[in-house]
């Protein structure tokens, strides 16, 4: 247990500890820790520094930090002692030497960060990077969801961020009373500030900590600490709606809120959270890069189960057109557009896309397709973009292409998002193999389980996050083309769904997909 006292001393004492290490105001720094207190703690020992954490996902390798590392020209990596993270560490510091890797939790590592006494910092004659930070200047980056590669970095000012956390601590009712229990990563937009860990502490709130959504180990927390709020993914949500911990309702419960985002949620699984779960819904639709909407406490049930809410403030603008960017009526589905007070104007370093993402007055193509209802409320029906919304994981499609198309026995591949219960969807890489002319006609196809083994050791290997690894593989003799000559994606997605419903013990490793 933490008092507020401790954090900021905690976060004094990391922020002294990494002005002893050289860095300073300004630097970009990648954060890359599991859920824990200490995720809080340096992150907040950061931002008291003045330096600009990039916040990775635990679950993000050599290939994702590798970039995230040369793009930002990261001063340092800050990371935990697990020996897939150290892996990845080397790997980022054989790519970019200019890395300081500190690694927390771990004394005997080459650079261990642990924090300094708080008196380091508070009574230091001068405090680097205190006095240099405006309002509008960048606080952090988030992550894009990476649909044309890897992640693009999303430059969030201090004066947007607290816009957003401000405002949506109020509007869902948060107190001194609440206690958020962070299941989700803790760097995770949603887990951090919708209104996730940061509302919570806004509101004077308390913050738990779980490794991960897993039913047993988080309904032993909520009775243990009286845990009030939850945000989850809808296949976390479904395992929970199905697990013996949870179902029935146990009497007395403190659990009141479970919020839903990250990808769409069926509205016959909606209703079931106040039954089930004991717990009101509120769904979530926001991204990243800003935009958040909320059904409002106390909605309908129209509202509640069947919409993803409106837009947090009044001043979010909200435009959804065709294909030629002319407004669509109301009720009739549309590419979501948006400009506000905590949306980006750009990414970092992105000239190129920014100009595709953003229009020239600046509203920012968000890649969702929407219905408005006439009460402002939004559906979403979608993503326009060749990306796979994997139990809320974004994963880009091309990225993984093309990494499979570095593997001997690949000749062609394409990534598609097939319908699951429980993820949203699940991937399908449908590979059409290098064949040897020579070869028996019996032997020309490889065996489709035994290549998904291997396909998923060589994206391993290439350092990919273990939840971009393909759930199934399927082999074809030729990709179906269009008659531009592209892969037909809609006649292969047509040929392999739907997939047969997953059982909860097929399923069991959904939520530890990805090694801590």
């Amino acid at each position: 247990t933490r008092t507020y006292a401790d954090l900021d001393a905690a976060a004094s004492g990391y922020a002294a500890a990494l002005a002893a290490r050289g860095l300073r105001a300004g630097d970009r720094v990648i954060l890359h820790l599991p859920n824990s207190p200490d995720v809080f703690e340096v992150l907040l020992g950061l931002l008291r520094l003045g330096a600009r954490p990039i916040l990775a996902l635990a679950a993000h390798r050599a290939a994702e930090l590798t970039a995230f590392a040369t793009q930002a020209q990261a001063r340092a990596l800050i990371t935990g002692g697990h020996p897939d993270a150290q892996r990845a560490a080397r790997a980022v510091q054989a790519a970019w030497p200019d890395t300081l890797v500190l690694t927390v939790g771990d004394p005997d590592a080459a650079l261990p960060l642990t924090p300094a006494d708080a008196a380091a910092w508070t009574e230091a004659p001068a405090r680097p990077g205190m006095a240099s930070q405006g309002a509008s200047e960048v606080a952090l980056y988030q992550l894009s969801g990476g649909s044309t590669g890897t992640p693009k970095l999303i430059p969030r000012t201090h004066d947007d961020y607290l816009y957003s956390i401000r405002a949506s601590a109020e509007l869902c009712g948060l107190t001194p009373d609440t206690v958020f229990l962070a299941a989700l990563p803790a760097t995770h937009n949603f887990t951090l500030t919708s209104p996730g860990a940061f509302g919570t502490l806004h509101a004077g709130g308390t913050v738990v900590t779980a490794p991960g959504p897993a039913p047993d180990v988080c309904a032993a927390l909520i009775e243990r600490c009286g845990v009030t709020h939850v945000a989850l993914v809808p296949s976390a949500l479904l395992l929970w709606l199905r697990a013996p911990q949870f179902t029935p309702a146990r009497p007395g419960s403190t659990l009141r809120v479970v919020q839903v985002g990250g990808a769409p949620l069926a509205a016959d699984v909606a209703r079931q959270v106040p039954q089930r779960l004991g717990a009101a819904l509120q769904q979530v639709f926001g991204m990243a890069e800003g935009l958040v909407n909320y059904v409002r406490p106390g909605s309908s049930d129209d509202v509640t189960y069947g919409t993803q809410g409106r837009p947090i403030s009044p001043h979010d603008e909200i435009l959804i057109v065709d294909d030629e960017d002319r407004p669509v009526p109301d009720g009739t589905p549309g590419h979501l557009l948006t400009r506000g007070p905590y949306t980006i104007r750009g990414y970092f370093r992105a000239p190129e896309h920014n100009a595709r993402a953003f229009t020239p007055d600046g509203y920012y193509r968000t890649g969702d397709i929407v219905t408005r209802r006439p009460d402002g409320h939004l559906i979403v029906q979608g993503r326009h973009k060749d990306q796979i919304n994997r139990g809320g994981e974004k994963i880009a499609a091309e990225e993984i292409e093309h990494a499979l198309l570095g593997h001997p026995r690949v000749f062609q591949a394409a990534l598609i998002g097939l319908p699951d219960p429980w993820l949203g969807e699940r991937t399908c890489a449908v590979v059409q193999p290098r064949v040897d002319p020579d070869q028996p006609a019996s032997q020309l196809l490889p065996d489709a389980r035994a290549l998904t083994l291997d396909l998923r050791r060589h994206l391993l290997e290439q350092g990919f996050a273990a939840f971009k690894l393909p759930d199934r593989v399927e082999v074809l003799p030729t990709l179906p083309r269009t008659p531009f000559g592209k892969v037909d994606k809609p006649a292969l997605r047509a040929r392999y769904a739907p997939t047969p419903a997953l059982s909860p013990a097929q399923d069991h490793d959904l939520t530890d997909r990805s090694p801590a």
